[in-house]
């Protein structure tokens, strides 16, 4: 491993560990995310708290946290591997913020910014399953968890080189949905308005 992908696997967590929602809920004067609803700050609970606009504006920034570190791998020329690597390092900053006391988010947001350097093909797929899923169930955990599991699958038809990459940061993300899962099974999930 080089000293520039070092590097870049740090400024990806660095960048992960940004807090978008803490930020954003601190910059609307709205109440921090981590003692409000879930108290998972990311862009579902924030909707909850401060409405579509506060949302939007977390998701487009936990998107951009994943998506500039692994493009900046692409255009250097790292491998699938490597970029995976970036990918990861970007959503355990999200997860475990090094500058908000290593309590963050599920890094959906982050995940699915870090996957828009494979091609739009993957992120439509991936869009339009989440869509589906949280139009139908109205649980955006759940919707999450089905688009994040089969991100290997679409993977594999569209750039098959990028499947365990895509794989990794697909069970890193299912594994941090442990207790959504666990509300889902017993029916006790917080449903969202769309």
């Amino acid at each position: 491993m080089t000293a520039l992908t070092i590097l870049i696997l740090s400024v990806a967590y660095l960048a992960g560990s940004v807090s978008s929602a803490i930020l954003v809920c601190k910059l609307l004067g709205l109440a921090d995310p981590r003692q409000f609803g879930s108290g998972n700050p990311g862009a579902t609970n924030v909707l909850r708290l401060g409405g579509r606009y506060a949302a939007a504006l977390v998701f487009v920034f936990d998107l951009l946290k994943g998506t500039l570190p692994v493009w900046i791998g692409y255009e250097l020329g790292f491998t699938p591997l490597y970029l995976g690597l970036i990918a990861v390092a970007a959503c355990l900053g999200h997860i475990f913020p090094l500058f908000f006391g290593f309590r963050g988010g599920k890094a959906v947001a982050t995940a699915f910014g870090a996957l828009l350097p494979l091609g739009l093909e993957l992120a439509g797929a991936l869009v339009l399953c989440w869509a589906v899923v949280a139009f139908v169930t109205r649980y955006s955990s759940l919707a999450a968890i089905v688009a994040v599991s089969l991100s290997p699958i679409f993977t594999y038809f569209i750039k098959p080189e990028y499947t365990l990459p895509v794989l990794m940061l697909a069970v890193l993300i299912v594994v941090r949905h442990k207790d959504n899962i666990v509300r889902l099974i017993a029916g006790t999930e917080t449903k969202i308005n769309i």
